[in-house]
């Protein structure tokens, strides 16, 4: 039988690694994460045109890239307070 811990949940074709295993009630960490690779894979897509010298795909490359940075944040603070308890 599988169960969510030998088939971790997949988004958009990445998958959250099972490390990460989250406690229960840490619903909130799980959609940071989801959320980063949201934006990750949203940043993916504007590599191309921006290479190609679109600068308004650069200009969202940028946003993508600081939005993900403090995703990122979030994401290490709650690892390190769950750490903790």
């Amino acid at each position: 039988m599988w169960t969510a811990q030998h088939n971790p949940p997949r988004h958009h074709g990445l998958s959250i690694p099972p490390f990460l295993g989250l406690p229960p009630g840490a619903q909130g960490s799980q959609s940071t994460y989801t959320d980063l690779l949201s934006v990750i894979e949203e940043m993916g897509k504007e590599i191309r045109p921006t290479y190609a010298g679109s600068k308004s795909a650069m200009e969202r490359l940028k946003r993508g890239i600081i939005h993900a940075r403090a995703l990122v944040r979030e994401c290490l603070a709650e690892t390190e307070r769950n750490a903790r308890t």
